[in-house]
Formats: C-alpha cells, structure tokens, sequence
C-alpha cells in the first residue's frame, strides 16, 4: 500500500515557475514508476511525466516536454515536477501517482491545484 500526498501547488503568472511534491508513504517507494497527470474540469485526465523506479528513465508528454522536469528522492520517499515558463493552458489539478508498470496506475494522491494567470 502506498500513499501520497500532493503539495506546491498555487497561484502564479505566466512565465512563472512552480515546484510539486509528493510524498509517498511505505518502504516500498523505489520499486515504483511514479507520475504526474493533471486534470481540468470536463476534461479527462491527462498524462504529464513519469519517472523509472532509479530515476534513470523520463518521458513527458509533447505539451510541457523542455520546461517540465521530473525527478525523484528514494531515501526522502519523493517525487517532483519542476514546472518553468508555466502557460494559462497548464492549468489543471495535478496529480501524483505511483504504479508498477507503466500501463498501470495503481496508487493517486488527493491533487493540488496550480493556475496560472494571463
């Protein structure tokens, strides 16, 4: 069982600079890919960047690829999404999450809210 817990979302300008943790709780947080999604209301969720167990491997999706950064702390149970030159369009909740292989997502965390205004 794993648990995670979203934070560092907020308010910022375009252009502007944001950074998301999750914590996740368990022993067995470095035997897991993690993710960041992100959700805008009527819209499905969508997938943003994932991250191998080591930290050796990313993939982004093609709309935040070269200003998003992923990346992980296995001996602080954490997982970040650097967001630079943020846009209105990466407005979103924006949700960690932890799974074993990449087509399944097994564990979500509650999300935090980013907007970024124009």
């Amino acid at each position: 069982q794993v648990q995670l817990v979203e934070s560092g979302g907020g308010l910022v300008q375009a252009g502007g600079s944001l950074r998301l943790s999750c914590a996740a709780s368990g022993r067995t947080f470095s035997r897991y890919i993690m993710g960041w999604f992100r959700q805008t209301p009527g819209k499905e969720r969508e997938f943003v960047a994932r991250i191998s167990w080591s930290g050796g491997t990313t993939y982004y999706a093609d709309s935040v690829k070269g200003r998003f950064t992923i990346s992980r702390d296995n001996a602080k149970n954490t997982v970040y999404l650097q967001m630079n030159s943020l846009k209105p369009e990466d407005t979103a909740v924006y949700y960690c999450s932890a799974g074993r292989v990449v087509s399944s997502w097994d564990y979500w965390g509650q999300g935090t809210q980013v907007t970024v205004s124009s």
